[in-house]
């Protein structure tokens, strides 16, 4: 398949050898009541049923050649009868040719010596299987997506493809093999992700396999990731550089707000008066407040009687 670009949407057209499209698109066929169509089926069937009765009893071949036409005429009518239930449709063909779609429900009339076929506009989901595939960084990942859909267009459905229930299928999996592909898995603060940025990338995923499915006749509804994870060997080895980088992104903290208790410490000595320190005694409290603060283990306090030149 390739993509013709035109704005605004994609046209997506066959090519290659005898790449032949098909042009149609749903309209309404003709119908009326059923109940009506029921009622000229069973007055053809009583006159046909009186013309054959009286034809015996007379022995007139009109009357029962009469019957006969009308018994064959209330079949036609009887066999165009059909019952549409809600949520579901009826294509119609006369001797292979498209006329039309009915979705009024109920008992409904159609075309004489005409076929019709049932196609739901339901809406539908299902989850793709769990593929692996290489991230935009090239780790591989685990992903699965949930695709709810549903038919817009019965001619197409009916007609553009072999099955449309696999071909949306096999093409929400290629959409996700897609999408996954150009994202990182985990990126920076503010750069998109799988895991960061999931509402960007299901809706560029529903983009996706909604021009994907759009000549077959089919809607996406939504697209969400109901699966995602680094694949199994590696996915030790991501661990722990996520929660090596948790430590170092909390250390960060722990430093800053160290230094920054210890610049406290040593304005409020300053400006209360309570000791003047030259530059080596402070460096000293720096170094023991320091280790105080950062210190992952409890700290066991030791009393210097000297000084700190001895």
């Amino acid at each position: 398949m390739a993509v013709v670009e035109r704005d605004p949407q994609p046209v997506v057209r066959p090519v290659g050898p005898g790449g032949v499209e098909v042009d149609i698109r749903e309209r309404s066929a003709w119908h009326t009541d059923g109940f009506l169509g029921l009622a000229i089926a069973l007055a053809l069937g009583g006159v046909g049923v009186w013309a054959v009765i009286r034809s015996d009893e007379s022995g007139s071949g009109s009357l029962g050649v009469l019957g006969g036409i009308a018994l064959v005429l209330a079949g036609v009518a009887a066999s165009s009868l059909t019952i549409v239930q809600p949520g579901r449709t009826q294509v119609v063909q006369f001797f292979g040719r498209y006329i039309g779609t009915v979705r009024r429900a109920g008992l409904v009339w159609l075309v004489p010596l005409s076929t019709h076929r049932s196609v739901s506009v339901r809406v539908r989901n299902f989850e793709t299987a769990r593929m692996k595939v290489n991230d935009a960084t090239g780790n591989p990942v685990e992903i699965a997506a949930i695709v709810v859909w549903q038919v817009s267009d019965t001619a197409k459905a009916t007609f553009a493809v072999e099955a449309y229930s696999t071909f949306v299928a096999v093409q929400a999996e290629s959409a996700v093999r897609h999408v996954a592909g150009t994202y990182p898995y985990d990126g920076p603060d503010g750069q998109p992700s799988l895991r960061g940025s999931t509402d960007s990338v299901s809706l560029e995923l529903a983009q996706e396999v909604a021009a994907r499915v759009a000549l077959a006749g089919l809607e996406i509804v939504e697209v969400r990731i109901s699966h995602l994870a680094y694949a199994p060997e590696i996915a030790q080895a991501m661990l722990q550089r996520q929660q090596a980088a948790a430590v170092i992104a909390a250390r960060s903290i722990i430093v800053e707000g160290a230094v920054g208790m210890v610049q406290m410490a040593l304005a409020e000595l300053r400006a209360q008066g309570v000791v003047e320190l030259d530059e080596e005694r402070k460096a000293a409290m720096v170094s023991n407040l320091l280790v105080v603060l950062c210190g992952d283990s409890r700290v066991s306090p030791v009393v210097n009687t000297g000084t700190l030149y001895q």
